[in-house]
């Protein structure tokens, strides 16, 4: 192999990280765990429609609900984590998990949507303890290909939980659906709890953490990322929505299912390069350029293959942006409390989607499909303009070296770890869902 080609697709990243213990057990029972968690809005979506007769509003509504409930549970039982630890969060969470999906099929709608807040509340949180425990697992130093390692996990989870729970609502019956997630859901409480991973790292205290203020560490620095992964993700459901109205005005919607593919495909091979390369990037600058290259994507036209092309290069972004954002979060957050931290995260990119589809649909509704792509692409464009000045700051504070000579920063990026982290550790199947949760 030439040595540039040897160069560019660097291996060793990975090789490094997988041979640390533990990692590679939890990502693959993440990948497995996540998948049933994937299908849950569609499982919803088709018990309101077919089952319950309603319409597709009154499905988006137990599903925002259930968003709502997700978006208020997940720190708290981040939290919770920190204090209790995971095993008595994950007791509960799956209690109420098996609770919610054996009982929702039999519900009235009135009874649904306020059962579907509390679920998605105590919903089971494995996309950020599965974060969380991937920087207790991993030193500071190796975080960027691990959590390239867990993007790329999600994106395959989201691209096979959905297209099952299509296949068993239309092939069998939408209630048989929502048991079978549930089961599934059952079932990932239970391996999580059997493998029990850490959520702090060998060389972190392991008693009752010292309760850290959080003006000590929800900081400026930290706000500006959880604000960048609102963006990103914001962007990511305008997309989704906007996909699906741009080759429905051209009548070719049948093929929305092979370019959402064709998106998820270039996001994983986007978080595998990103994770592969040897220097970080900046969450920040990753954001502008997803929001930058998802602006034109309207241009391509309503053809489906046109739709493909223009999509690669902000489908390439998807995966690195979210692993980074990950990683920032937990360079930031002290050991005692990243729980929490992990769950603001996924709070924000939970929140993003469930801000960017709508926000899309309604931009299209008044004007055209690709004004979707602009509108959503330039407000993220405008978040990362407004969170600049903490990074401008920043390098003030560092004395101004570039990014790639000064020690990392989860803000602005750079390829080596601070002096506290070097004594130990202290985010439809397509590429925009791969960032929720």
């Amino acid at each position: 192999m030439p040595p540039e080609v040897r160069t560019v697709v660097n291996l060793k990243p990975y090789r490094e990280a997988l041979a640390l213990p533990g990692l590679r057990s939890l990502l693959l029972v993440s990948v497995l765990a996540r998948i049933p968690l994937t299908a849950t809005g569609v499982a919803l979506t088709f018990h309101v429609v077919l089952d319950l007769g309603r319409g597709y509003g009154a499905a988006g509504l137990v599903g925002a609900a259930s968003t709502v409930g997700a978006a208020l549970g997940s720190p708290l039982l981040g939290r919770l984590v920190d204090r209790r630890g995971l095993r008595p969060v994950l007791i509960l969470t799956t209690i109420a998990e098996g609770i919610f999906w054996s009982a929702a099929p039999a519900l009235p709608y009135p009874v649904l949507l306020p059962a579907a807040f509390l679920a998605g509340l105590l919903a089971l949180p494995v996309f950020s303890v599965v974060r969380q425990s991937v920087a207790a697992l991993v030193p500071a130093a190796r975080r960027r290909p691990a959590y390239a390692l867990d993007s790329m996990s999600v994106e395959l989870s989201f691209m096979v939980g959905p297209a099952l729970a299509v296949a068993l609502a239309t092939t069998i019956s939408p209630r048989i659906t929502m048991w079978a997630v549930g089961a599934g859901i059952v079932a990932s409480g239970i391996g999580f709890w059997l493998l029990n991973p850490p959520t702090r790292s060998a060389d972190e205290p392991a008693g009752p953490p010292r309760k850290v203020p959080r003006r000590e560490w929800l900081t400026p620095r930290l706000l500006a990322v959880l604000a960048v992964s609102l963006a990103a993700t914001l962007v990511l459901g305008g997309t989704d929505v906007a996909v699906v109205a741009v080759l429905r005005a051209g009548g070719e919607v049948g093929w929305t299912g092979a370019v959402l593919t064709v998106w998820a495909a270039v996001s994983l091979v986007g978080g595998f390069a990103y994770g592969a390369v040897s220097r970080s990037f900046s969450p920040l600058l990753l954001v502008a350029a997803l929001s930058l290259t998802t602006i034109p994507v309207g241009l391509g036209g309503s053809h489906w293959w046109l739709l493909c092309l223009a999509l690669l290069p902000a489908g390439a972004l998807c995966a690195p942006t979210i692993a980074s954002t990950a990683d920032a979060v937990s360079r930031l957050a002290p050991a005692g409390v990243r729980g929490e931290a992990m769950g603001l995260h996924g709070s924000a990119v939970t929140v993003g989607i469930a801000l960017g589809a709508p926000l899309a649909g309604a931009v299209i509704d008044a004007s055209a499909p690709p004004w979707g792509f602009a509108v959503t692409g330039a407000i993220g464009a405008l978040v990362a303009l407004v969170v600049l000045p903490v990074e401008l700051r920043q390098r003030r504070a560092a004395g101004g070296p570039s990014a790639a000579e000064a020690p990392a920063d989860p803000v602005r990026g750079g390829s080596g770890h601070s002096a506290d982290e070097a004594a130990g550790p202290n985010p439809t199947g397509s590429a925009v869902t791969a960032s929720t949760r």
